[in-house]
Parts: structure tokens; sequence; C-alpha cells
């Protein structure tokens, strides 16, 4: 999902039109420069900075505000087999307690978006991208609506706490959340409200989304800022946090025109739902993206990692060529690492130059810029397996 989480694309806005997250107070009292984002106010950075924010979260504990992402439950007793209609995803067989990231398909096997699920005693908790959640609500509904009930969750918000500290800070309030390793989640009582928390989030870090009342959510992130490990971290060190842990970007690492193959998110599409799987198919696409996936159809293109070999930051969406100056593809996330120190970017090329260790170059202000295929994360993922 998963940001920004699990990806999200700009919205242009008017500061009129804009709505606010439950914390909007809080970012303007902490000096936030507050930027339009995914149809709401949202802080790109606090007074500390980028670099600080990014090196914070790496060594310590930061806190994210990612309320504008969308919140639903799918109850009833075919809720399970209903969402799993839905995407090329094990949901059925998930256990309780369990998290799992997924992918909403259109009919022609395109990304609608990415998104994050529990399966919990009672429903489905999902979590999709803000700038998504409108339509996401809506196709959910009409495909599905039938089948179970679909409870969007307007009313809660939605804060990430993230970093190898974070199980300090948050251990501190809230006594057993540490049992919870990387992808579970479970039900807590803090200050008299219901909390949902997942240790998860879109950093490469160990850490925590943690699900609250809005009512509630300016309170939590207080106290959890008033623990000395914690900083508020904006959303420009959420992208360069996602780039280096080699994260996709919804509405620039993938969307409607890119399929799960061509994204190299196979990882994410379970045995089960395979080719000879005991539930194979049956989800929208998936012809195309199990000919993909079986190598019936070969792949045009493919989603890789970037290094350039010049110390000069390759943003999006600068045109990629071959050797010979023949193009083949494009950046669509891209900038310096503050962890590697490097640039950094991820993009799409032709099969052919997929392979880690091919050298191609970008363009970059009309002028060529040496770069390699290298094998993602960027920087080791951290996350607390048990």
């Amino acid at each position: 999902m998963v940001s920004f989480a699990p990806g999200e694309s700009r919205v242009p806005a008017t500061p009129s039109s804009l709505l606010q997250t439950p914390l909007h107070a809080l970012h303007v009292e902490l000096g936030a420069r507050m930027v339009p984002f995914a149809g709401y106010s949202m802080p790109v950075q606090y007074p500390a900075g980028l670099m600080a924010e990014h090196q914070q979260t790496r060594s310590a504990a930061g806190l994210f505000d990612v309320s504008h992402m969308g919140q639903l439950r799918l109850a009833g007793p075919d809720a399970a087999a209903a969402f799993e209609s839905l995407m090329p995803v094990d949901v059925i067989d998930l256990a309780v307690g369990k998290q799992r990231y997924g992918l909403l398909l259109s009919d022609e096997g395109g990304i609608i978006d990415d998104l994050m699920f529990v399966r919990r005693e009672e429903d489905i908790f999902v979590i999709v991208n803000g700038a998504c959640k409108v339509s996401d609500i809506a196709h959910i509904q009409s495909r599905i609506g039938t089948r179970c009930e679909v409870i969007p969750m307007p009313e809660r918000g939605l804060l990430a706490l993230q970093g190898p500290q974070a199980v300090t800070a948050l251990s501190r309030l809230l006594t057993g959340v540490e049992k919870l390793v990387f992808m579970t989640g479970g039900a807590f009582t803090w200050e008299g409200t219901d909390l949902y928390i997942t240790r998860s989030g879109y950093t490469g870090e160990d850490g925590f989304e943690i699900s609250v009342a809005d009512t509630h959510a300016q309170l939590l992130a207080r106290t959890l800022l008033a623990q000395p490990e914690v900083k508020p971290i904006g959303l420009g060190a959420r992208n360069s946090l996602r780039l280096e842990a080699g994260l996709c970007l919804y509405g620039n690492d993938i969307d409607t025109t890119t399929t799960p193959v061509e994204a190299a998110l196979t990882w994410a599409i379970q045995k089960v739902r395979r080719s000879g799987g005991a539930r194979a198919g049956g989800f929208p696409g998936a012809a195309k993206v199990l000919a993909q996936l079986d190598g019936t159809v070969p792949l045009a293109r493919k989603r890789v990692g970037l290094v350039a070999l010049e110390r000069i930051p390759v943003r999006e969406p600068a045109q990629l060529q071959d050797l010979e100056g023949r193009p083949i593809g494009a950046v669509t996330s891209g900038l310096l690492g503050p962890t590697v120190d490097t640039p950094v970017a991820m993009g799409y090329v032709g099969a052919a130059f997929a392979s880690p260790g091919t050298r191609l170059n970008a363009i970059v202000r009309g002028k060529s810029v040496p770069m390699e295929v290298r094998a993602m994360p960027f920087v080791p993922a951290r996350y607390h397996r048990g």
C-alpha cells in the first residue's frame, strides 16, 4: 500500500478546495510547509528539513500523518471470496491477524490501485491510497457490493510510526504492541478509544500504522511526539524513504497502463492464484496477467532500479536510452538517495535492458547521464519478522 503509502499521486487543488486531516492544526503549529496532495493540505516538510527527517526515520523514529488515505471494512461471510475476485492475491487463505499487499486490477490487467488489507475475525480491514480512495471504494462497491458490506471509515485517522526505535516509543504507550511482527495486526485500547495497529509501513524500516478515531488522532500524535525517539516527518522524506526501499508510488511507478508483471510485483501474486493453482485466475485481466507471468506473452517492458554513475540526480520523466542513443524507456521516480548518498531511480525499460548490470543513459537537461540497472531495494529492508 500500501504513500507515499502504498503510493500516491499528486492532485492539483486550490487552497480553498483542500481537505484537512485531523492533524492539520498540529502541522501548522509545528511549522510545517503545507502543500496540496491527494486533495488535502499536507505537510511536505518541517523546519528541520527533508534530509534531517529522512535520517531521523532511518536512525530513530518518525511520525507521519497518512490520514488522507482511505480506510474501509468488508464484512459478511462472503467478503474474502468477493474481495479475492478483484485481485490476483490470496485473500481466502489469509489467517486472522495477518496483513497482505494487494492490487486492484482493471479488466485489461492494469493496476487501478495498490493497497494493504488485514484479515480480522469480523471483517477485512482495507487501506487504499488517498488520491484513489473515492474511485476505489466506488469500484469495490460496484463489483462486490452485492456479496458483502462495503463500509467506508471516514471517521478514522491514520498515523505511521516508522524507524528502528518506533517499537520502543510505541510500547511505552501500549503494552503488548511489541509482540506484533511484520505484516500482522491487532486491536488495542488507548485513552478510552479503540486503535487498530499493523506492524508495517512504506519506508523499508520497522514500524507501525495506527488507525485511530479522528477525535483522538491529535492527542495520540502529540503523545507520540513527546517520546524522545520521535519527530514529525513530511511527504518529502516519505518519498525519499520509499524510493530507497524500492517501493512504488501510485501514479508515478504504477497505474492503469502497467500490469503487475511489468511492474515487477509478481511476488504479490501467490501460487494459488497462478496458472495451475487451486484458484488460478478469476480476477480482472487474468488472461493477460497470467500469460505474461507464464512467459507465453513476452514482456515489452519492465520496472527496474537504476543508479546514476555520476553525481547527477535523475528525476522523472527523464528519457532512458541505450548506449547507441535509441529510446528504451523512462524514469518514473528519481532523486539523490540521502542514505545511500548517490542518485537512485526507478523506471521502465525494454525487457532486453532489464537485467542488473545493464548500462544505459538518462537524458537530463539535454545531456546523457550514465546509469546502471541495479536490484532493489537500494537500502536493505529492516522489517521485524520475529
